[in-house]
Order: structure tokens, then sequence, then C-alpha cells
């Protein structure tokens, strides 16, 4: 009877059973070269990729939850140093940079504190003007229309259940996205004019009347071109906080299943131009 292997894949068989087994000490080198491609991995999509998020606060309800977990979409607008941990990327401005367009939610570091992460919507661009008057949005002096859904509660973190009223707003660009306003006569339905200055951006909460933003004194202000981290793309985990990390057997009650994977990109005219397209059985 020939010794010969009958295959290519029993001649490696025979080879990997003639290799002496690993050490204690190899065997704990090679788990550490595994775990340190992994990490190596991770902080590249991390920082040239998709970022993970968690929402801490209530300002962009209804759109966001305290309890998102989020993926940000790093290359949407290009990079800068602030795509980048600790902002330690030696770069100046941005490069491959693609602005943002208005109504986008997007992550950005906040000018006055670049070690804070906040998010908020794209409201104003480059040279346009903003105001609040009694309640109602102005972008370059026009009335932002808004269509009421109705009355709401809402579970805030500090003051339990409001009432709030919804709308559906639609921005110049066609744009459109949910809002919350507890009234119009709140601290920030009145303000003045406000002119964005070029290479910044104009940021607002979609919960009106409890998002510190570019509107309030001494909040966020303008928000410069540079300090953008990404456009938010879609929800991964969402949590309601009445679990603990370790009570599993709370989690299918605490888990809202309905919101994972979720996407946060606004609607835009050519979304629903193409949803018409489909529903009459193809382009026109």
């Amino acid at each position: 009877m020939s010794d010969k292997p009958d295959s290519l894949e029993d001649e490696c068989d025979i080879k990997a059973a003639k290799q002496p087994p690993l050490t204690a000490k190899e065997e704990v080198s090679e788990f550490a070269k595994t775990i340190l491609i992994a990490v190596a991995l991770a902080m590249l999509i991390r920082t040239f990729m998709y970022e993970p998020f968690n929402i801490p606060s209530g300002s962009m309800k209804p759109t966001l939850l305290i309890g998102d977990y989020l993926f940000v979409n790093k290359p949407a607008y290009g990079y800068s140093r602030y795509s980048f941990p600790f902002g330690l990327a030696p770069l100046e401005g941005r490069v491959w940079d693609k602005p943002p367009k208005q109504g986008d939610v997007a992550v950005f570091k906040l000018p006055s504190n670049t070690y804070i992460d906040y998010i908020k919507r794209v409201i104003g661009l480059p040279g346009d003007t903003i105001q609040m008057r009694r309640g109602r949005l102005y972008i370059n002096g026009n009335l932002v229309p808004r269509e009421s859904l109705g009355m709401k509660k809402v579970w805030d973190q500090y003051r339990g259940e409001v009432v709030m009223e919804e709308f559906l707003e639609t921005l110049p660009n066609g744009t459109v996205h949910h809002i919350l306003e507890e009234s119009d006569d709140r601290p920030l339905d009145n303000t003045e004019v406000f002119t964005v200055p070029e290479g910044h951006y104009f940021m607002m909460g979609d919960n009106r009347d409890n998002s510190v933003d570019s509107r309030a004194p001494n909040g966020v202000g303008f928000v410069p071109a540079v300090n953008l981290v990404g456009e938010a793309d879609f929800i991964f985990y969402s949590t309601n906080g009445y679990a603990k990390i370790y009570e599993v057997w709370k989690w299918p009650w605490t888990i809202r299943f309905n919101r994972i994977f979720d996407t946060i990109k606004p609607v835009r005219p050519a979304d629903q131009q193409s949803d018409q397209a489909v529903d009459a059985g193809g382009p026109q």
C-alpha cells in the first residue's frame, strides 16, 4: 500500500500533524497578535469609516431618543483633524471635503470645547440668515412651513411626562423632518437674525424648546466646518435604560427592537421621486 497522500488536503493534514504543539508562551503570543490585529482593524474602521455614538439627551426628539446607539458616517463630509482620536492628526481644514446638506443630522465637536461631541440638524448653510419669530423658523427671510401632526406625550428626563405638539417641517431644499414644540413662546422662540459666516453652519435640535444649539446665547454658536465629525447614519441598538447591563432577564423589555436599523437620514425630494417611480413600476 502506498504512503502517498490521496489529495492536497491529505498532504496538508499530514504536515499539520507533524507540527509540534504550541507551548504556553507561544499560545499567549498568538492570542496577543490576534487581539492586536482585531484592535487595529477596529481603530481603522472607527477612524476612517464608521464611529459609534450614543444619545445622552432628548434634544433631538422625536428623531433620536435617549439610549439610541448609532453609527456616524465619517467619509460623508471628508476628514479633518477631529475625524481622528483626540484630534491629533496634523490636518489643516478638511480633505476630500463634501459639505453637508441642509437637513442633515450631523455629529460635531463643540466649538467651545472640542472634547465634547454634539449631534444636531444642519439648518443654516454659509451665507444663510436664520431667525426665530414667535416660535416659527425663518431662513433667508422666508417662513419655513410646518404641518401639525397633533399633540403627544413625551417623556422628559428631568420633568417626567410633558405634552408637546409634533410638526412635520419642510426646509427650503425640500428636506422633510419631524420636530417637537411645547409652545411658540419659549426662551429660544424669538431671536436676533443670525448670518452664518463662510465655512460655518447653523445647527438646531429637533426638540426645539429643549435644545442648546446655535440659537442659544453662549451655547453652540456657529459650527466651523472643520469641527464636523460625520453624518448620523443609522441606529444599531436602542434601549430605554430600565435594565442594567447584567440584568439579562430584563433585556427583552428594555431593548427597543423597532428602532434597530432605523435610518436617521432625512427625507428629500429625490427620495420621494424614487419611491414614486418604484410604485409605478420603474423609472418613467
